[in-house]
C-alpha cells in the first residue's frame, strides 16, 4: 500500500485519514555486509559471552575495539570496532555469538481525556473483528475482562507530547516509563538511559498509535475503546542519537537498544512489578535474530515477562526477528472485506458474529513463515484508525497498515487473559491463542484496497501467511483456566 489521504466525517468531526504503511528492513550503514565490503568502517558489535567475562577476556575484547555497554544478566555487551574485526571477535574462545548491531526502524500542555478509562467507548471494526467488542455504535464488549490490574509494556518510540489528548492519564505508568538511546556505530555512542520525561516527547507517532490499539482513544469528544482499555501502559522509548522522523529511515534504532529495553522490563518484573502480570508489545524486528536480542528475549521470558512481536512487513521474504523466534507470540496482519464499502465503515459497519473467515484476508505485505520461523496468529493490521501525527502538537488520526498494528491486538488479548489468570505463562498464552484462533486457510478475496477505490482487487495468500488463523479474543479468554 502506498500512502493515501482521505477526509472522513466522524459524527460531525472531520478526521484526516491516511494509510501509512510501515517500512521494511532499511538499507543502513550498520549492515552485516560491511564486514566484507568495508572492513574499516566503525560499527557496533553485539556480543554474547559463554559466561561472565574475566578481566583478561575484557582486555582481549578491548584490543579489538571499545567495549561500550555490558548486560550482566545475559553475559552480553556492545562494542564499537571496525567491521573487519567481527570475525576476530567471533573467534575468541569465550564468545558464544557476535553480530553487527543492525539498524532497524518502526515504521506542551494539552487537553485531558475526562475519563479514567475508555471502556465506555464505541467499537471499531478491528476490535469487533477479534470479538473484544460486539457491535458498531455500541460500547458492549465481547468479554467481561478489560485488562485491569495488568501492565502492558510498549517497547517502541515512546509517546507524543499530545498523548493526554488521546488517552486517560490514569492509564499511563509514568513512574516506570524510560528512554534508551544510542547503540550502533562509535559516533552514535554507548547505550544510555536519560532521566526526565523524554519518553513523552517522541518525534515518531508509532508508539502512540500502538498504545491506542490497547487502550482506545478519544477523537474530539468521542471515545473509542481498545482491546484492554483498563490496562496500565508502560511506554519505553528506543531511538538512535540524533534520529528524527524526516529522513528515509523514520524512527531508526539499533538491536542493542531493543535488548536493553527488554532487560529493563525483566528488571521491573523482578522488582517493583513482582507479583503483577506484565506483557510487552514489540512491533519491531530485523532480518536476522541478533544474539544479544535473543539472549534478552530468553532472559525476559525466564523472569515471567510475556512477549508479543509483529511478524514483519517483508511479505514473501519471510518473517522478521524476534517475531519468527518460536518462544515469542507473533502476529500477522489481516484485513476485512467490508473495508471502504460504506461511509464510516470503520466504526459504523458490523463485523459478523461468529467470526466468518470468509470476511477476512491476509495483507500482501504481511510476512510469510519460512523455514526456521514460527508464525502464530493473524490479527487486524490493515486500515486501522489510530492517532498518528505528522504535524507537531496537532492531534491527527490516520488509517495505518502493518503487522505493527496487528501485534497490540494480540498483546491486548494476552492482557485480558492475564487479568483472568495472572499466573499464565508464555507457553500457555501462546497455546491458548493458537487453539482458539479461527482457522483461515489459503485463499483469495475481492477487496477494495483504497478509499477512492470502486473496483475490488483480488488478494491471495497461502497457508504460510496465516499461522493458526484469526485471533479471537473472547474465545482465548474463555479458554484461559
Amino acid at each position: 500500500m502506498n500512502p493515501r489521504f482521505t477526509v472522513l466525517a466522524v459524527a460531525g468531526l472531520l478526521v484526516l485519514g491516511a494509510c501509512a504503511e510501515e517500512t521494511t528492513e532499511p538499507a543502513n550503514p550498520s549492515s552485516p555486509s560491511l564486514a566484507a565490503s568495508n572492513p574499516s568502517a566503525i560499527v557496533g558489535i553485539n556480543v554474547v559471552l559463554k559466561s561472565k567475562p574475566t578481566s583478561a577476556q575484557l582486555a582481549q575484547l578491548k584490543a579489538l575495539g571499545q567495549v561500550k555497554t555490558q548486560f550482566t544478566e545475559i553475559n552480553g555487551l556492545t562494542m564499537a570496532a571496525k567491521a573487519g574485526r567481527l570475525a576476530d571477535v567471533r573467534a575468541l574462545p569465550f564468545v558464544q555469538a557476535a553480530a553487527i548491531d543492525q539498524e532497524l526502524s518502526f515504521g506542551p500542555q494539552t487537553d485531558l481525556v475526562p475519563v479514567s478509562d475508555l471502556t465506555g467507548g464505541f467499537s471499531t471494526w478491528n476490535q469487533d473483528a477479534i470479538n473484544a467488542t460486539v457491535a458498531p455504535l455500541s460500547n458492549a464488549r465481547g468479554v467481561s475482562q478489560t485488562g485491569e490490574g495488568v501492565y502492558v509494556g510498549i517497547l517502541d518510540t515512546g509517546l507524543l507530547s499530545t498523548w493526554p489528548q488521546y488517552f486517560p492519564q490514569e492509564r499511563i505508568a509514568a513512574q516506570y516509563a524510560r528512554s534508551f538511546v544510542g547503540g550502533g556505530r562509535l559516533d552514535r555512542g554507548a547505550i544510555t538511559s536519560p532521566g526526565g520525561d523524554s519518553w513523552q516527547h517522541a518525534k515518531c507517532a508509532h508508539g502512540t498509535a500502538l498504545t491506542s490499539e490497547i487502550l482506545g482513544y478519544r477523537v474530539g469528544g468521542i471515545l473509542f475503546q481498545g482491546t484492554a482499555p483498563r490496562a496500565t501502559i508502560i511506554p519505553v522509548e528506543i531511538h538512535s542519537i540524533g534520529s528524527d522522523n524526516s529522513d528515509r529511515r523514520p524512527c531508526p534504532f539499533f538491536n542493542s537498544l531493543g535488548a536493553a529495553a527488554l532487560l529493563y522490563f525483566a528488571q521491573l518484573k523482578q522488582g517493583p512489578l513482582a507479583g503483577h502480570p506484565l506483557v510487552v508489545n514489540n512491533s519491531w524486528g530485523g532480518s536476522v535474530l541478533d544474539p544479544l536480542v535473543k539472549a534478552a528475549v530468553d532472559f525476559a521470558l525466564s523472569q515471567g515477562v510475556l512477549l508479543v512481536f509483529s511478524a514483519g512487513n517483508r511479505g514473501d521474504a519471510g518473517m522478521s526477528f524476534p517475531g519468527g523466534y518460536a518462544p515469542v507470540i507473533s502476529a500477522a496482519a489481516s484485513g476485512w472485506t467490508e473495508e471502504w464499502t460504506s461511509p464510516n465503515w470503520w466504526f459504523a459497519t458490523n463485523v459478523a458474529d461468529p467470526t466468518d473467515p470468509g470476511d477476512f484476508y491476509i495483507t500482501d505485505f504481511s510476512s510469510r513463515e519460512r523455514a526456521g520461523q514460527d508464525l502464530d496468529v493473524a490479527a487486524p493490521g490493515s486500515w486501522v484508525l489510530a492517532p498518528f501525527q505528522l504535524e507537531h502538537g496537532h492531534a491527527q488520526y490516520f488509517f495505518l497498515g502493518g503487522t505493527s498494528f496487528a501485534a497490540p491486538e494480540v498483546t491486548g488479548t494476552v492482557a485480558l487473559m492475564l487479568q483472568k489468570n495472572p499466573a499464565l505463562t508464555q507457553a500457555q498464552a501462546e497455546s491458548i491463542i493458537e487453539s482458539t484462533a479461527v482457522p483461515l486457510g489459503a485463499g483469495c478475496r475481492s477487496v477494495i484496497l483504497e478509499p477512492e477505490g470502486v473496483t475490488p482487487s483480488q488478494i491471495c495468500w497461502d497457508t504460510d501467511a496465516t499461522g493458526a488463523g484469526l485471533l479471537d479474543a473472547a474465545a482465548a479468554v474463555a479458554a484461559t483456566p
